[in-house]
């Protein structure tokens, strides 16, 4: 189906029933236009696609030359090698990247994407494939090139590349539960709106489960994304529960925080408890123990992801998705150890 990506203000006015002069009023004086009509504009933008131009004063028809990232956080280490090997390869073909952050809220995700493309940026790069309804409608509407990096999925709705994050879950249950371990908690964020995490801990769970392993609920660790919030977590398992052997934490910056509750409750890993992570930072090698983990690649996916979107600037963006699978492979250090039952 041939796309749209001429819509203009006069459209929006149209199909919301008002005078072009009344949506730039919504727009630049919102105050001064009555609720329920700045509604009816709304639904008109959302259903027709419609992106303001500020850009405009640039020479028509000339390329913006940028590209879009939406990352969830720029806080610790998290995404940081992702997106330097994916600025890098977009600097070598003449981008400039504007980078912002979603917090892990969807819809401040949809608003943001919106104001990147009010930017005219060429492009946009996201992060896994939990996005809303009306960010999907948008890049579909806008025919935007689009990639979404960090999480493979064979169905897609959009190109993506990345590991298969289930896979890496299902990796380190197995690695931890071949050292011995059957007593063993979780440690993950909300994993609602954020489908790395979730298949990382379906993975987990679901080997762990086929070995007869069951996670009691307190066992069950619910943190942030954040070194102190998983510390006091942990630290409340284990000053009121018997502790595990081993905690599997959804990624290095949680697992650094379990290993740090663990030494300040006099706990030596990995000979009183073993603690992985899902990830391999920059740090987790060189770190006290080094951390056991699964090794995501982000320097390849960032690399690739960017030449998957520059094919998609440059060539048919009618194309079905491209879809690339990046190898997943624990990294054995000094967090985990073999026990004996």
């Amino acid at each position: 189906m041939k796309k749209n990506t001429n819509v203009d203000i006069i459209d929006v006015a149209i199909k919301a029933g008002v005078s072009p002069a009344t949506v730039s009023r919504s727009f630049n004086h919102p105050d001064k236009v009555l609720m329920s009509t700045r509604k009816r504009i709304e639904k008109a933008i959302s259903q027709t696609g419609y992106i303001r131009n500020r850009a405009a004063q640039a020479i028509q028809g000339k390329r913006s030359g940028t590209v879009g990232l939406i990352v969830p956080t720029l806080d610790n280490a998290i995404f940081s090698n992702l997106i330097q090997a994916f600025s890098v390869e977009m600097r070598k073909h003449g981008f400039t990247m504007l980078v912002t952050t979603n917090g892990y809220d969807l819809n401040d995700e949809y608003t943001l994407l919106r104001s990147l493309l009010e930017h005219r940026v060429e492009g946009v790069a996201l992060i896994g494939h939990d996005h809303s309804d009306e960010t999907y409608n948008l890049l579909d509407i806008r025919n935007v090139p689009v990639v979404s990096m960090w999480n493979y999925k064979e169905n897609s709705k959009i190109s993506c590349v990345g590991g298969e994050n289930k896979e890496a879950g299902a990796e380190i249950a197995k690695h931890i539960t071949e050292l011995g371990h059957t007593k063993i908690a979780v440690a993950f964020p909300n994993v609602k709106e954020n489908d790395r995490a979730r298949d990382r801990k379906i993975g987990v769970i679901e080997y762990l489960n086929k070995k007869g392993i069951i996670i009691p609920e307190y066992w069950n660790i619910k943190t942030e994304y954040s070194v102190s919030d998983a510390r006091n977590c942990a630290i409340k398992l284990l000053d009121n529960y018997n502790h595990p052997t081993a905690i599997i934490a959804g990624n290095d910056v949680i697992a650094r925080g379990m290993i740090y509750a663990a030494q300040s409750r006099g706990l030596n890993v990995p000979n009183d408890i073993s603690i992985t992570g899902i990830g391999d930072f920059s740090s987790s090698e060189s770190s006290f123990p080094s951390i056991t983990t699964v090794r995501m690649r982000p320097n390849e996916v960032g690399k690739k992801a960017a030449s998957v979107l520059l094919e998609r600037i440059n060539g048919d963006r009618e194309a079905d998705p491209t879809r690339i699978r990046v190898s997943v492979e624990v990294k054995a250090r000094e967090s985990t150890k073999l026990i004996n039952n």
